[in-house]
């Protein structure tokens, strides 16, 4: 797992966070949604694309100076959390964490 922030001169209000799943994380997964506090939770609104190697990546455009919540959701089913999340909060949901990007 691994999230890579590129902060954009241009727009120095916004940082382009790619996160991505490596093929033995997803064990095959047909489909790997990012889902997180920046796009409602909704499992439809981030997929992640299958590269060639096995591994999903997407990249999203989230604001400087804030804090984002976040999970994986493989093949609609199992929820990950990232392993090189920047920290980790209680979901207010159930017992499970979520990770957290600081930008």
């Amino acid at each position: 797992m691994a999230l890579a922030k590129q902060y954009v001169k241009s727009k120095p209000t916004i940082c382009k966070v790619t996160f991505t799943l490596p093929a033995d994380a997803v064990n095959g997964a047909t489909a790997v949604a990012l889902v997180g506090d920046f796009n409602g939770w909704d499992p439809s609104a981030t997929a992640l694309k299958k590269q060639k190697d096995g591994s999903y990546k997407t990249t999203v455009e989230l604001p400087v100076g804030q804090e984002s919540q976040f999970r994986y959701l493989i093949d609609g089913e199992t929820w990950l959390n990232d392993q090189e999340a920047d920290k980790y909060v209680t979901s207010g949901v159930s017992a499970d964490e979520n990770s957290v990007v600081v930008l």
